[in-house]
């Protein structure tokens, strides 16, 4: 039987918008680098495929009500990479604001230095925060971004498969995805080896999947060379209640201010005046096609509210301040059933797992779940190789050729 993936995503300290302020957590932890080095340890002995940082190349304004990812992914992963020998390495670095021909170098020779361990997310970097940073009036369009996203890659993909010396031991890094909306899905059935995904529904989440691959498969690709990885947020108790008990209380801690910014930036629209006992006007939403920023968390979001109609306050905290990514709570054996079911539906080949708190939520998941899943033979008890493509399963696909014309601008 094919076991499934997991990574772990060692976001700050936590998915959820109060992590930080959690009983027993370090709210600055994640500004020191021991933070994710402990974590990438962890996740090493319970033999995960990777771990995995987001990032953006901004400044975030809310870190007034929440602490934030200050450390670049590839410094970090370099000292996890010296204090690892296993686990892969999977950083988030933008299309949309770096060159490419330097990319390739950097992100090149880190993978030749951790033994052929890293991914590349590429992200196509939405929001008007990051382009103010590189002293822009406005972000670029979504189309334009992804246009550029596509021949980004190629270019950097074409100067790995050309390098001479410091090849890695995985022939070059494992590209990353994530984006669901059609520019995305287009992006990642064009160069995506491991798409990330957000999905709160199994039958959507298997049709995405499908597309993907049925995508890949139309641009010359082996439709099994593309591993589809949803996000979940776990949050993990001894019993139901107590895991109920913890999910209340981070629901209790999340500052409101914070979810209420990062919900009006996510939709693009202002809830100023809007009490928490009102639902969203359906008249400020746009359709998801439509919107400018991340269409992908658009979509997740907008499903929620159409379906459910709930208030502002309860969606902020189904939502729990995150992006909207799928959040299970439970017993170890409860979260293990639910990974399961996914898995042998065809809706997932694993999971991003974007623990509740960290340390504590994912030490949880790591000395309780991933026994359990090992119990049904659904993961790995060692690992087999030693580079990331061989933890994933994938081969090295041919580099296609690209035009060799000048890049096209992000604005």
């Amino acid at each position: 039987m094919t076991h499934l993936h997991l990574n772990v995503n060692i976001l700050n300290a936590g998915v959820f918008g109060g992590s930080w302020r959690f009983p027993g957590t370090d709210g600055t932890a994640s500004y020191t680098i021991e933070h994710y080095v402990s974590i990438a340890k962890k996740a090493e002995a319970a033999k995960l495929d990777a771990v995995f940082l987001a990032d953006g190349p901004s400044l975030d304004p809310q870190i007034r009500h929440r602490t934030a990812n200050n450390l670049e992914p590839t410094t970090v992963l370099a000292r996890i990479a010296a204090h690892t020998e296993r686990i892969g390495l999977i950083g988030t670095l933008s299309s949309s604001y770096n060159d490419p021909a330097e990319l390739a170098r950097r992100l090149g020779d880190l993978d030749h230095v951790s033994g052929g361990r890293f991914g590349w997310n590429v992200v196509t970097t939405a929001g008007a925060v990051a382009a103010r940073n590189f002293g822009r009036a406005g972000e670029p369009g979504h189309a334009l971004r992804y246009r550029r996203a596509a021949e980004f890659t190629e270019r950097v993909v074409a100067a790995w498969a050309g390098r001479t010396a410091l090849v890695s031991p995985q022939g070059r890094p494992v590209v990353v995805q994530a984006g669901g909306s059609g520019d995305g899905r287009r992006l990642a059935a064009r160069v995506g080896e491991v798409i990330f995904s957000a999905d709160q529904d199994l039958d959507h989440a298997r049709a995405f999947r499908a597309g993907i691959r049925d995508g890949a498969a139309a641009f010359g690709r082996r439709p099994e060379d593309v591993v589809v990885l949803p996000g979940l947020s776990t949050v993990v108790g001894g019993t139901e209640a107590e895991a109920r008990a913890r999910r209340e209380l981070l629901d209790e801690i999340l500052p409101g201010e914070y979810a209420r910014n990062r919900l009006a930036a996510q939709l693009g629209v202002s809830l100023d005046g809007l009490s928490d006992d009102e639902p969203i006007p359906a008249g400020l939403l746009v359709d998801p096609d439509e919107a400018g920023g991340s269409q992908t968390f658009y979509r997740v979001v907008k499903t929620i509210i159409d379906r459910e109609r709930p208030t502002l306050g309860r969606l902020l905290k189904k939502l729990s301040g995150g992006g909207g990514h799928r959040i299970v709570v439970g017993t170890p054996e409860q979260i293990a059933d639910d990974i399961e079911r996914w898995f042998r539906a065809g809706a997932a080949d694993g999971f991003n797992v974007m623990p509740d708190v960290l340390p504590s939520g994912f030490d949880d998941f790591a000395d309780h779940v991933v026994p359990e899943l090992r119990r049904r033979g659904l993961f790995r008890t060692d690992y087999e190789g030693t580079t990331l493509r061989g933890h994933l399963g994938l081969g090295l696909p041919a580099a296609g050729p690209y035009e060799r014309r000048p890049l096209e601008a992000a604005l």
